[in-house]
């Protein structure tokens, strides 16, 4: 398995949600889509302890209620069913049915509580789930030839071209420490979680409030960085079940190495929410949005997000056009307390306003940065010393065309 080092945390690549100790996933075929993997799952060996957090959108799908109840009986769970093509969402009184019925024809398949099986569904809303598809997927999943991370990361996805995954490595008191990390998400993509699924596991040891406050500490740099159309969905989520099979000592924020552990989850889940905007529905390109010198970090963060979210922004960088104007009203528009005449805006490495005021810049060299696939937009406001880093994506043609005709 080849390995790149990144300070004291190594990426593994070939790593996924099943390379920490004591954890397989795997996914099959259930019918719910015509032909790709639909139904795929992750199981731990023993219970883990899990986090998670969930979708802002008042509309919450039935899965999601499901979810939250298990986690808070225990602060665990033991595995997770994810289906695809289906939210079960504005599914009403049935849908919460359905949903208790996945988690307890899963759980008595593992011969576990059914408080330790968390379910999430993604796919169409307001459409009520295939439950004898479902049924006949939970008897075939978890058979051998189903079994495989790959196979997990591809039943969940929807719209994506492409799985997504990562896994890290750092050793804390003498114990090696795995995170894994897979998701699914390419539109209805925006800040405080979107159509979103995030699924990470370790096998370090740590508790439930300390893994939690992680976890929200982590989402707020990165899952709640990201936006490819401003459309913020009703099922998503991110768990992350912890099931100490490394044996470490229990990790809390008081432990030295506390700041090493909370890099590794940062690295992870900002590799997963930038793979995720780079495949927004129909992107070309990743746009990074990154602020420096805001008075703070509420600051730093609205500036940042009010320009990967401006449509405006996102069609000029994919017809690559240098239109800076439309960066500097997305941040007027931000509602944060800027000064106007500190701030300097570069696209790449060309400084196109400086002090508030236009300054002179070749536009063919633009024109040529904005092709690249990675488009980096820097902003500073020069008013303190607060940073924040946003991603997101361009706005094409192919968006519109996925999007009018999702449902056929």
């Amino acid at each position: 398995m080849q390995v790149i080092e990144k300070e004291s945390i190594i990426v593994l690549e070939g790593g996924n949600v099943t390379t920490p100790k004591g954890f397989k996933a795997g996914g099959v075929h259930c019918g719910i889509k015509r032909k790709r993997l639909d139904l795929g799952y992750i199981y731990s060996d023993v219970p883990a302890v899990t986090a998670g957090v969930y979708t802002t959108n008042l509309f919450q799908a039935p899965p999601l209620k499901v979810t939250q109840e298990s986690i808070e009986k225990e602060q665990m769970i033991q595995a997770v069913l994810v289906n695809s093509g289906n939210a079960n969402a504005c599914t009403g009184e049935q849908g919460l049915k359905d949903a208790y019925h996945m988690q307890a024809a899963f759980a008595e398949k593992l011969c576990v509580p059914n408080h330790y099986v968390a379910v999430t569904s993604t796919g169409v809303i307001g459409v009520h789930l295939p439950m004898e598809k479902i049924d006949n997927g939970i008897q075939q999943v978890l058979l051998e030839d189903n079994e495989g991370a790959t196979l997990f990361e591809k039943s969940i996805l929807t719209t994506d071209t492409d799985v997504k995954n990562i896994c890290v490595q750092f050793v804390i008191d003498g114990k090696t420490i795995t995170i894994g990390g897979a998701a699914k998400g390419s539109g209805m993509i925006h800040p405080n979680m979107a159509t979103m699924l995030g699924f990470i596991t370790t096998d370090a040891a740590i508790g439930y409030d300390d893994l939690s406050a992680a976890l929200r500490e982590v989402t707020n740099q990165t899952f709640n960085m990201i936006t490819v159309d401003g459309d913020t969905s009703t099922n998503d989520m991110v768990l992350v079940l912890a099931n100490g099979e490394a044996k470490n000592q229990p990790l809390t924020k008081d432990h030295p190495s506390w700041s090493l552990f909370m890099n590794g989850l940062k690295l992870v889940s900002e590799s997963l929410a930038k793979q995720i905007a780079r495949d927004g529905e129909g992107a070309t390109k990743l746009i990074e949005v990154q602020v420096k010198n805001a008075s703070d970090i509420e600051v730093a963060r609205a500036v940042s997000k009010s320009v990967i979210s401006s449509n405006l922004v996102k069609t000029a960088i994919y017809g690559t056009d240098a239109n800076w104007g439309r960066i500097i009203c997305a941040v007027g528009y931000s509602g944060q307390p800027i000064n106007p005449d500190t701030i300097t805006v570069k696209i790449g490495p060309i400084t196109v306003v400086e002090n508030g005021l236009p300054t002179p810049f070749d536009e063919d060299e633009a024109k040529e940065y904005l092709q690249n696939e990675l488009v980096q937009i820097y902003i500073n406001l020069n008013q303190g010393d607060a940073t924040a880093t946003a991603w997101g994506c361009d706005l094409t043609y192919d968006y519109v065309k996925i999007n009018a005709s999702y449902r056929t």
